[in-house]
């Protein structure tokens, strides 16, 4: 039994949510010359704490080495670059932000965001983690300082003026190992009547769609919006709003402030917190189960799998996500039965996912070798992918779901 504690609260944790088994870190990538060389795997076993009902993994990489040099940027994704435009635009819009004001972004990754405020003329600073990500958001003009950020970075801006009105964070708030540490230093830079944005995944959409392969080394933490209320109070930040977003499977919009803060406090703060109690989230009963209906995808996956190879047909990949790693490793899938996969992302191609050892190609791959079947891995950008890919109808080409339940698209 586990015997490491809470990383909010220091409860003790001993409540399973669900045992993945062994994994790799999900973006290890492997370049083919080194495919033969010893690779680390951990366990992959999230628990939830029954005090603060934070599900979260045991840290056995540190994010400094995960997340140093990384090959995930998001302007790959044209429809992430679509809700951020919309979200800046909102943003000014709301809160009218302009050339006086200031924005900083907390792992801004390749700028993708802090473009569309500069464009509008609002001053903006990005924090990266990873230097790889963060040359590159330099080089499209964003200044952005490659560090973690915590109470240390974020004392050492306010004391060189660096206070924002508006501070960013999408998906980032489950990356980090000290939640504590992190929320404490929004608080440092955030102005007096400034205003805090953070996106995350939805633990009850995770768990109501059995997402389990958003599940990996790189999240520490899986959130409800109840327990953010938590760690935000615990810090003097007060959430007044929050929006429901389809990214990422179901995700969270959450506005926050200064306890006491000017923003009233809107109907959907109560409205998700309600659906969160219905779904019992507030009891160890809303998490029981989850493993049963996690095989059951990996079952019916499997099925799938040899049935198509049984009949003689082709399947590969389309994306490289870290959940899809996850997905592939926990279902035992490897290059014998995906030949390869693609990715629009070129720092992914030519490399080898981690685990499995399947293959990375670019997404011309496809229509060379006119494959039966497409496995989308990034189900959450099912849409994008199957417009993008619409070619493979050609040859009587269909796309394949496994999440929430595996399905078949003509």
């Amino acid at each position: 039994m586990m015997t490491s504690v809470c990383r909010f609260c220091a409860t003790a944790l001993e409540h399973d949510l669900v045992d993945l088994g062994m994994s790799p870190v999900s973006n290890s990538f492997i370049r083919p010359d080194r495919a033969q060389e010893p690779e680390p795997f951990y366990p992959l076993h999230a628990f939830v704490c029954s005090n603060c009902f934070l599900v979260q993994l045991e840290e056995f990489e540190t994010a400094d080495k995960i997340f140093s040099d990384y090959v995930y940027f998001s302007s790959y994704s044209t429809s992430w670059l679509a809700h951020a435009r919309k979200f800046v635009n909102e943003a000014i819009e709301r809160f009218g932000y302009n050339s006086d004001s200031l924005v900083i972004e907390v792992a801004s990754n390749d700028g993708y965001l802090l473009q569309y405020f500069k464009e509008r003329d609002v001053p903006v600073l990005g924090i990266e983690p990873a230097s790889n990500v963060a040359e590159v958001a330099r080089a499209a003009g964003i200044e952005t300082i490659d560090e973690f950020f915590g109470v240390a970075l974020a004392k050492r801006l306010r004391s060189k003026g660096y206070v924002c009105d508006l501070l960013v964070g999408n998906n980032v708030l489950a990356h980090v190992p000290d939640i504590n540490d992190f929320v404490g230093g929004l608080g440092i830079v955030l102005n007096q009547d400034g205003v805090l944005s953070m996106e995350f995944p939805h633990l009850l959409k995770l768990i109501e769609q059995t997402q389990f392969d958003t599940i990996y080394h790189e999240h520490f933490s899986y959130l409800s919006l109840s327990t953010v209320q938590k760690i935000f109070a615990h810090h003097g930040l007060q959430v007044f709003d929050v929006q429901e977003l389809p990214t990422h499977g179901g995700s969270l919009r959450v506005y926050a402030q200064h306890a006491g803060g000017k923003h009233a406090t809107g109907a959907t703060v109560q409205k998700v917190l309600k659906d969160e109690r219905a779904a019992r989230l507030d009891s160890l009963d809303g998490y029981r189960g989850f493993s049963d209906k996690v095989l059951k995808v990996k079952a019916d996956l499997r099925k799938f799998l040899d049935g198509a190879a049984r009949q003689g047909k082709t399947v590969v990949g389309y994306g490289a996500p870290a959940k899809g790693n996850t997905l592939l490793n926990f279902c035992a899938v490897g290059p014998d039965v995906i030949a390869y996969t693609v990715d629009r992302n070129p720092h992914k191609q030519q490399l080898l996912l981690p685990g499995t050892h399947i293959p990375v190609h670019a997404p011309e791959k496809i229509a060379e070798t006119r494959p039966d079947y497409v496995l989308i891995l990034p189900w959450n950008l099912k849409d994008e992918v199957v417009e993008q890919m619409a070619g493979i109808r050609e040859w009587g080409g269909k796309f394949v779901v496994p999440i929430p339940e595996l399905k078949v698209i003509e």
